[in-house]
């Protein structure tokens, strides 16, 4: 009982760290779309 409830942990942290891994990186996209789309506009103001 003990190993497996330490081993279902370790894949839990594991899970964990990906899905922190990913959602940075998407939060990295949607900033450089936004400054994309805000250069544009500036760009377009002048």
């Amino acid at each position: 009982m003990a190993k497996k409830a330490k081993k279902a942990k370790k894949t839990a942290k594991k899970a964990t760290k990906k899905v922190a891994k990913k959602a940075k990186s998407a939060v990295k996209k949607t900033a450089k779309k936004t400054r994309k789309v805000a250069k544009k506009k500036a760009a377009k103001k002048k």
